[in-house]
């Protein structure tokens, strides 16, 4: 079985206790355990999160982990690149700090993508919430066919489940910031280069979300995010005019909606 690494980025609004979760999810509960752990602290973290760290084997059953602290907050996208110039592997499982992964996940991704010849290997996610427990299933386009038939208008993957080569990342130029779109954006970039990718159909990360998680995904902020998304798909013939006009009619109005009525929209669109 392939080598591979696990990416995983830290800062300081991430709780303690959802970190110990997610770090044992992708190391010790894996039925196959990653290589190596590269976590990136960007920027100074919690006191709780930093004791944590510094008793790092107690989490992850004696898979060897690499710290990487950033001097202040950079923002997700060059924390990222920070990691992966961390990782020693060119396969890279990604995970956040405060979801789980199933134990099954790599066991799954990691064979997918690298007996398939693939560059990238995603899978539907479902919603966790501490109040109301397991939420909506995430979906998404299994095949290259119907990844590239949606990705025009949507982001094709689930980035907190994504599996990846490292070299392909970068040969599509890496991550960029732009807020709150870095994921798609990358996405965007690795289609447009010619990228072999799939999404497995199981549920392999249980994804957190809160009260507010709808709320943040409107307003100004993520209006100028998703214009700036929409501008740059656009440059680099991603997506066609008439693609574009209706992205920003619907994506940028989806954004100005009341949270309510963003819930109900989202909710219709994936399955509980």
């Amino acid at each position: 079985m392939s080598e591979f690494s696990v990416l995983l980025p830290v800062y300081l609004g991430d709780q303690a206790e959802h970190f110990a979760e997610s770090v044992r999810s992708v190391t010790a509960d894996q039925t196959l355990r990653p290589t190596e752990l590269v976590i990136v602290c960007d920027g100074p973290v919690s006191d709780e999160v930093d004791a944590l760290l510094r008793g790092i084997d107690d989490l992850t059953g004696g898979v060897p982990t690499n710290i990487v602290r950033l001097p202040e907050n950079m923002g997700l996208a060059r924390a990222l690149e920070a990691g992966l110039a961390a990782c020693q592997y060119d396969v890279v499982g990604r995970a956040d700090a405060d979801d789980i992964s199933v134990p099954e996940r790599f066991a799954l991704q990691v064979p997918a993508l690298v007996e398939d010849g693939l560059d990238l290997v995603g899978s539907a996610i479902q919603e966790l919430d501490s109040e109301r427990g397991m939420g909506a299933i995430r979906p998404m386009p299994l095949t290259q066919e119907e990844i590239l038939a949606g990705a025009a208008f949507r982001d094709p993957f689930n980035h907190p489940s994504v599996v990846y080569r490292r070299s392909a990342v970068a040969a599509a130029g890496g991550y960029q910031h732009l807020n709150k779109m870095e994921d798609y954006w990358l996405f965007a970039r690795m289609l447009q280069a010619g990228a072999r990718v799939a999404n497995l159909p199981e549920v392999l990360v249980h994804y957190r979300v809160d009260a507010g998680a709808y709320h943040r995904r409107g307003g100004l902020e993520m209006l100028r995010s998703e214009w700036a998304l929409q501008r740059k798909l656009r440059e680099i013939g991603f997506v066609g005019t008439g693609e574009f006009l209706r992205n920003v009619a619907v994506r940028c109005g989806y954004r100005l909606i009341p949270t309510a009525i963003r819930r109900r929209a989202y909710r219709a669109t994936f399955t509980d």
